[in-house]
């Protein structure tokens, strides 16, 4: 498979689409390059003592993409591959996230470059406090609240808290989300994007007029997001064929039962592989299947103008970040794929993740079935205006997201700059 020689830049996508949908916005010059560009960009070195004794730096990065919403929000990444295009990407993303499902947050991202497999509980815990050190000026409950991302968890989130609490010298629980229950964490989160995913998938078979309990899914990824996601959808009656993590990709035309495969996958390691009652193939294959739903649940470009042209799957839900490179959108699209963009399809998790923030600042916890209304609702809404969006242009439901979010943070952002500028004014 050739897609990884052009792997585009995921900056570069972000960019392609904001300036078709400022185009349609006809933003000002001004302000398309304010809301192209991040407000911040910190970059960290620390060092650490591993179990052996020895010393080994790290470097770490923080983007704070935009606040005109509110204060930014986004997860911390632990990977070998972290670099600061790909954070600056994910932040907007987060920015246009948050926008679109109308959540008071504005959009940030931070990783660190490591492999957290190689480093032992003790070893990934003195990291993340020496990250947090060296951002405790940027972190704070109404200035930047972290998340888990890729290769992090409610682990490092009850770091980070306790380590900002102490340079505070109080407990600061709605400083990050995704914790641990007992350290002020939300029922529902860690399940949040899959379920999100879930909710949108069926919306969009309703959008086609095809009924879940006959569709099919293919699942391309198996972490947290692809694993909540196929079994909400299994339990929605859809017949998932297809599954695939790092390891092995799987297919079963007959449906694959996804509680008996989490079992599997929860006594082997976290893994898929050498699950019995599937079919092994390769992992590119899964992504071509005629299948209704195809939900790339992995990391960024694993679809691009090289494998589009094969994609047979009628609707793709884009539970990771940027699944969909730009140079691929058109393709689909003369294809008649619909796509639900990541920015919508994967709101879950900023959304379960804003109510945890707010059940901290509020000092409250809410009931699971609460939290689950409230995510319908929001999801379910955003849906529909993404939708209604996009027919009222003519554009896609990608274009539809990012010409919504852009024009809610350009008001807000030039309202702003209006009542500083009176603040100036006063002052002279």
């Amino acid at each position: 498979m050739s897609s990884q020689i052009v792997k585009q830049n995921p900056f570069q996508s972000m960019i392609d689409r904001f300036n078709i949908a400022a185009d349609i916005l006809k933003l000002d010059e001004s302000v398309r390059q304010k809301l192209q560009r991040p407000e911040k960009q910190i970059v960290v070195n620390f060092s650490i003592t591993l179990d052996n004794g020895t010393e080994q730096n790290f470097e770490g990065y923080r983007v704070i993409h935009n606040t005109a919403l509110g204060p930014s929000k986004g997860g911390i990444r632990y990977d070998t591959a972290v670099n600061l295009d790909e954070v600056k990407a994910l932040a907007a993303w987060m920015t246009w996230k948050s926008a679109v499902t109308g959540i008071p947050f504005g959009g940030a991202k931070g990783g660190i470059i490591c492999d957290p497999r190689l480093h032992s509980k003790t070893e990934l815990e003195k990291i993340t406090r020496e990250y947090t050190n060296a951002l405790s000026d940027i972190f704070g409950p109404d200035k930047d609240v972290p998340a888990p991302d890729m290769g992090t968890g409610p682990d490092e989130m009850g770091w980070l808290m306790d380590e900002f609490s102490l340079i505070h010298g109080k407990t600061i629980h709605s400083v990050v989300t995704g914790k641990h229950l007992h350290s002020g964490g939300s029922l529902g989160r860690v399940e949040a994007t899959g379920r999100g995913v879930s909710i949108i998938s069926i919306l969009a078979l309703q959008k086609l007029k095809l009924r879940p309990a006959r569709a099919t899914a293919a699942i391309q990824g198996f972490g947290n997001v692809g694993l909540h996601s196929a079994l909400f959808l299994f339990e929605k009656g859809l017949k998932i064929v297809a599954v695939s993590d790092v390891s092995e990709a799987f297919y079963n035309p007959q449906g694959i039962n996804i509680p008996e495969l989490i079992l599997y996958y929860n006594l082997n390691n976290k893994s898929v592989n050498g699950y019995p009652n599937a079919v092994a193939i390769k992992h590119e294959d899964l992504l071509l299947l005629e299948v209704d739903v195809l939900i790339p649940a992995a990391k960024e470009d694993v679809i691009t103008a090289v494998n589009a042209g094969s994609v047979r799957a009628k609707i793709i839900v884009e539970g990771a970040n940027g699944p969909v490179s730009s140079d691929a959108d058109r393709i689909l699209h003369e294809n008649n794929v619909l796509v639900v963009p990541d920015i919508l399809a994967n709101a879950g998790g900023v959304t379960v993740s804003y109510f945890e923030w707010l059940q901290n600042c509020l000092l409250e916890s809410w009931r699971i079935n609460q939290i689950n209304k409230r995510l319908e609702d929001i999801l379910e809404k955003s849906f529909e205006t993404v939708f209604a969006t996009s027919v009222k242009y003519k554009i896609t439901p990608r274009i539809a997201a990012y010409v919504i979010a852009l024009r809610k943070v350009a008001d807000v952002q030039q309202v702003k700059e209006i009542k500083l500028i009176e603040k100036k004014f006063k002052q002279n």
